[in-house]
């Protein structure tokens, strides 16, 4: 072997050693996990939830800084333009990344540029919630109810314009050949509380928002947005069993690094929260949120998020959604 590529090689087996070693010693200090929502929200309880197990097993020192407003971009921002060294991570959902892009024209970070999946955490199927006294009781019934009326006549409520619920109600809607008309409220609560006092004919809800309004009998549930049934209510149908085709909603969290992290810190990231979503605390209390834990490779991860974007940016430019 010549000098050169002697010392090429020695060079490289160093690179290698000094990475190995820099995972093996991480963490060395502690991370901290941004979030772009308020306190007391489900990213920030899910995220809370996350690492104080993670503290809990394996004595990692983790602190949450949330950083809410802008639609998701101070947060995910602010952690683009981290180290890339595994001590700033991103705790995001399905907005920053499938959203975002569909609604905004100037978004200011990009998925494969900024950032590297490490897993998603959870998922969370949403409920189409209609008041008790509307007149279907499944997907068949309320298309052919819509299709009777005119248009306007079936409303639906979201937390907000552009929000994933209302996203929901349009990607419902153009699957199955219907006009529904959208009544934006300034968060779950309210939208939730306007499906039963009989404000809107239905909305797109939240498991554990649309939970009292169920058990006080003001409203029923039609079905659920995803393609497959939930535990969380076995027998609440899909809208492909009501004959509605490619209807496939939930709110995924996931974590993120910064890209250029290194890939022995993100494989570590992954195989330790992949650990920990498996204690049936963890997925006992993500139940209790609607959740269900999920987690999954980096490389699906990113195929899935993805398959999410491009599917919204149909839904958004079909629909004529416009960001508040």
């Amino acid at each position: 072997m010549k000098a050169p590529t002697k010392l090429l090689a020695a060079t490289l087996l160093l690179a290698a050693s000094a990475v190995h070693a820099q995972a093996q010693d991480y963490p060395s200090r502690p991370i901290r996990v941004l979030v772009p929502f308020a306190p007391g929200g489900a990213v920030d309880t899910t995220t809370r939830i996350l690492t104080q197990k993670l503290t809990e097993r394996l004595g990692w020192n983790i602190t949450v800084e949330n950083r809410p407003g802008g639609a998701g971009f101070i947060a995910t921002q602010a952690a683009a333009k981290s180290p890339a060294d595994g001590y700033t991570l991103l705790m995001a959902h399905t907005g920053e990344f499938a959203v975002n892009p569909a609604l905004f024209p100037n978004v200011p970070y990009e998925l494969e540029r900024d950032f590297v999946p490490i897993t998603m955490v959870s998922d969370a199927p949403m409920l189409y919630l209609a008041n008790i006294k509307e007149p279907y009781n499944n997907f068949r019934e309320l298309v052919a109810y819509a299709k009777s009326k005119p248009e306007g006549a079936v409303t639906f409520s979201s937390p907000g314009n552009g929000s994933i619920n209302h996203l929901a109600g349009e990607w419902l809607a153009q699957a199955a050949g219907i006009k529904m008309l959208h009544v934006p409220y300034k968060g779950g609560a309210p939208a939730a509380v306007a499906v039963a006092a009989g404000e809107v004919s239905l909305g797109v809800m939240a498991i554990p928002g649309a939970a009292p309004h169920l058990q006080a009998g003001r409203a029923k549930v039609i079905g659920v947005t995803t393609a497959k049934r939930t535990a969380a209510g076995p027998d609440w149908p899909t809208p492909a069993e009501g004959g509605i085709k490619d209807v496939d909603v939930s709110i995924w969290v996931g974590l993120f690094a910064p890209k250029g992290t290194p890939q022995a810190i993100v494989d570590k990231l992954n195989a330790e929260v992949l650990k920990t979503l498996e204690q049936p605390e963890v997925r006992k209390r993500y139940a209790e949120l609607g959740s269900l834990t999920a987690g999954m490779t980096p490389a699906a991860f990113m195929q899935r998020i993805k398959a999410d974007a491009e599917r919204y940016k149909v839904v958004v430019k079909a629909a004529g959604v416009k960001p508040e």
